[in-house]
């Protein structure tokens, strides 16, 4: 098995592989390029995630500054996805967000990480799990989602929660480790925010 093929199936592989890095570099200079785009570039930014991501659908925006080990090479975006600023992606393996979802600033998704033993950092061995999260979520400004996490769809994560293991679907996770605090309810659709009432009559659907 190669290094690349190691990569992307949860196996110890070193990063600094040649091929690796020759492959990773053409991604980052398209990021780069991103990066640099002006506040009225957007139909260019669009077309340039296109070419970056693996999959990006209609009537995704994100922010610059965009950060990601492969540009956005392993991540799939369904439709109508929003990233605020700094969004970073450590995408050495597959990131995979549903319709609809939101980021805050600052929300990290790491996909790699590092052996707890350290000859094994030493020799700069890491291994990669995917990602998954779900339609129609949002995570806070400063979330941290870490390998191998599934959030499942409708679910609010608050600002700065560091997710280390799954959460489901409907629910209000926070915390440091994050943990579900309540599921969506009836209370939040007649509230938006504390005392703040919805009110449904001037709801544009």
């Amino acid at each position: 098995m190669t290094m690349k093929e190691k990569m992307q199936c949860g196996e110890l592989y070193l990063c600094e592989d040649p091929d690796i890095l020759r492959e990773q570099r053409i991604c980052l200079e398209k990021l780069y390029d991103f990066n640099q785009t002006r506040p009225s570039e957007l139909d260019k930014r669009t077309e340039m995630l296109k070419d970056m991501f693996a999959e990006i659908g209609d009537d995704c925006y994100i922010e610059p500054p965009l950060h990601a080990n492969w540009g956005g090479h392993h991540v799939h975006f369904g439709k109508n996805v929003y990233a605020n600023f700094n969004l970073t992606l450590v995408d050495d393996s597959h990131i995979y967000v549903g319709d609809n979802t939101m980021f805050g600033p600052n929300c990290v998704l790491s996909t790699a990480g590092h052996p707890i033993l350290p000859e094994l950092r030493e020799l700069v061995y890491q291994f990669n799990m995917p990602i998954h999260i779900g339609k129609n979520c949002w995570l806070g400004a400063g979330v941290l989602v870490m390998p191998g996490v599934t959030i499942g769809d409708n679910t609010v994560i608050g600002a700065g929660s560091v997710v280390t293991k799954d959460i489901p679907a409907n629910v209000v996770a926070v915390g440091t480790p994050c943990r579900v605090l309540r599921e969506i309810n009836e209370h939040d659709r007649e509230y938006y925010f504390r005392d703040k009432k919805i009110n449904w009559d001037e709801i544009q659907k």
